[in-house]
């Protein structure tokens, strides 16, 4: 960016007031900003809506807004496939981000059209909504996006990616342009790698959230259970150490999530869980050459979790094929796709 560059023009300014609430139970805080609750009276709270195309950092953003890895990340489009839900309480304010999947377009599978009626759910009931797209850019899965978004509602249009942009003045033709196509009610260009500028987004959210007393404990981090954290960490390192060889039907079933008393771990977990591929050569290709691409899947996945739920963890991991499984809407109601 050069500082001589021309300034931005200015976004249109909205603040609407915003609507209601959802509950939850999730994994322990990794230390946060508030050390005692203040009073109800002057407290904040609300849902805040990151929504985009896949593959434009909306899991890498949640995970830098709530602190923590909640939601899994790959360069692989359609990583994220359920509505997660993230906290984080700073001071008064207590912010309750949901990531959505992106919105799908291009397969009009039963597993697709589930994911899409979750974004869909996800963007009609919240005080604010992040639409994030890449600096500069807007495609025609963007506008597919954004067409959802219900009038009334804030919307901050989110421009990640920025360290990506080399001239502040290449943003000027575009952004008028995107007001053009909405109201926004604020532009906040931003990288969500960036520490400052994920802080500056807290401020400029915080403002558009109402004021009435928290949903959450002050520690919580996701209304994810543990065990749908272990599925979502095994999938993650699948598509990680598969790339663009695997079709993204694959998926991960947990069959067995027990935790037993440890005088020397603590806490230790027996874990269990099934890759679910559609083709015997997809099998093939996870189990990798004597195993070894399916085992590095156990150690980095096992690894992982151990961090995050602060336990000794044994993980089992299998492979089946089940045909078809994508596009049978029971199947994909049975692997917990809404």
């Amino acid at each position: 960016m050069n500082p001589s560059d021309p300034p931005l023009p200015a976004p249109a300014q909205a603040g609407a007031a915003p609507p209601s609430p959802e509950p939850g139970a999730g994994l322990p805080s990794a230390g946060d900003d508030a050390s005692s609750s203040p009073p109800e009276g002057a407290q904040r709270c609300g849902l805040v809506a990151i929504v985009g195309k896949p593959n434009v950092g909306k899991s890498t953003l949640l995970n830098a807004l709530v602190g923590q890895k909640i939601s899994i990340t790959s360069r692989k489009a359609q990583t994220t496939r359920h509505r997660i839900t993230g906290m984080r309480t700073r001071g008064a304010t207590q912010f309750v981000f949901v990531d959505t999947p992106g919105f799908q377009t291009r397969h009009s599978t039963a597993l697709n059209r589930s994911l899409n009626k979750t974004v869909m759910g996800a963007v009609g009931d919240v005080d604010v909504v992040l639409f994030l797209v890449e600096a500069g850019r807007f495609t025609l899965g963007d506008a597919k996006v954004l067409s959802l978004l219900k009038p009334g509602i804030p919307v901050l249009l989110v421009a990640n990616k920025l360290d990506q942009v080399h001239r502040r003045g290449e943003l000027a033709p575009w952004l008028r342009d995107m007001q053009e196509r909405h109201a926004f009610a604020e532009f906040v260009p931003m990288s969500a790698k960036n520490p400052k500028d994920i802080e500056r987004l807290f401020g400029i959210v915080e403002k558009y959230l109402p004021e009435q007393p928290w949903w959450y404990a002050e520690d919580e981090l996701t209304d994810r259970s543990e065990k749908f954290m272990a599925a979502e960490m095994v999938r993650e390192k699948l598509f990680r150490l598969t790339g663009e060889e695997l079709p993204y039907t694959s998926t991960v079933i947990i069959d067995k999530f027990d935790e037993e008393p440890s005088p020397r771990h603590g806490r230790m977990l027996r874990i269990a869980a099934t890759i679910v591929v559609e083709r015997d050569s997809h099998k093939a290709m996870v189990i990798g050459e004597k195993g070894e691409r399916l085992k590095r899947i156990g150690t980095e996945a096992r690894t992982e979790l151990e961090k995050l739920m602060g336990a000794k963890v044994f993980l089992e991991i299998w492979v089946k094929v089940r045909a078809g499984w994508a596009d049978d809407e029971a199947r994909v109601r049975s692997f917990g796709y809404e």
